[in-house]
């Protein structure tokens, strides 16, 4: 998914009052750029999404990449997020309440499936990021990490997240996602996307039935604050000749139980 328009001109936009402000908003403009699409951008795509001469989007990633905010694949040219970026937003998720409250009970839904288990929060509102991860015993698991971000429209924790807004507030996002297809079940219609997430709201958990990846099946479910905003979603993922009808069953009232009561502990927090 492509944002780098409304990104790139809020940093552009930015009035520089402060000094180094211009050159900062530079920086975190190309870092977004790179976080949006790991793995994806080498130089030559970095320059035509960027609005800045060439010459200065390879001082800027010289720079982060020496500040190891950046790294790039030796193989291909494109880049990712560094190891420094990486440990900076463990540190934040290590002391966020979210993440805190949720940990044992993430071990506890591991347990009880021995299947990979996710917990994610929005990202600007067209993404999820992965704060934390617990994997199964299985030796066929979902290949994620911590820090990774999702689209919303094909995930079990984007969908789910979508599923606990309001009406007025999921309408709205729809709109502005792009659809991107990623397997033959992705929903790329958004009123069949809208028909798919009023059924998620309703039953209390969504699936992603191989729609971001192939033989891939997740259920999840949202996490509310004391507010009733959807904060984040809890989800189980296994391999697609792993999942039956029964543990279908068995493993989507897990998640909206782990869900419901990590909401509740959340709920409790002065």
């Amino acid at each position: 998914m492509n944002r780098p328009k409304s990104v790139l001109k809020e940093a552009t936009d930015r009035s520089p009052h402060v000094q180094g402000a211009a050159s900062f908003s530079k920086f975190m403009a190309v870092l977004q750029l790179i976080a949006d699409a790991p793995g994806q951008l080498d130089i030559s795509r970095l320059t035509k999404q960027a609005p800045y001469p060439r010459a200065t989007i390879y001082r800027l990633v010289a720079a982060l990449m020496a500040e190891g905010l950046v790294t790039q694949n030796a193989e291909d040219g494109t880049y990712r997020p560094g190891p420094r970026l990486l440990a900076l937003a463990s540190k934040t998720w290590e002391s966020s309440d979210l993440r805190t409250i949720a940990r044992s009970h993430l071990v506890a839904l591991r347990d009880a499936t021995d299947e990979v288990v996710h917990l994610a929060v929005p990202s600007n509102n067209d993404r999820m990021v992965y704060i934390d991860k617990i994997e199964g015993a299985n030796r066929v698991q979902m290949k994620t990490s911590i820090g990774a971000q999702v689209e919303l429209h094909s995930t079990s924790v984007g969908k789910a997240w979508l599923s606990g807004l309001p009406e007025d507030k999921l309408q709205e996002i729809l709109h502005s996602l792009d659809l991107k297809k990623h397997t033959v079940n992705t929903f790329t219609d958004p009123f069949s996307l809208l028909e798919e997430l009023r059924r998620s709201r309703e039953r209390g958990y969504a699936v992603d039935n191989e729609e971001n990846e192939p033989d891939i099946l997740c259920i999840g479910s949202p996490i509310y604050n004391r507010n009733g905003e959807p904060v984040g979603t809890v989800s189980v993922s296994m391999p697609t000749y792993r999942h039956d009808s029964v543990r279908h069953r068995q493993f989507a009232k897990l998640v909206k139980d782990t869900a419901a009561t990590i909401s509740k502990e959340l709920s409790l927090l002065p």
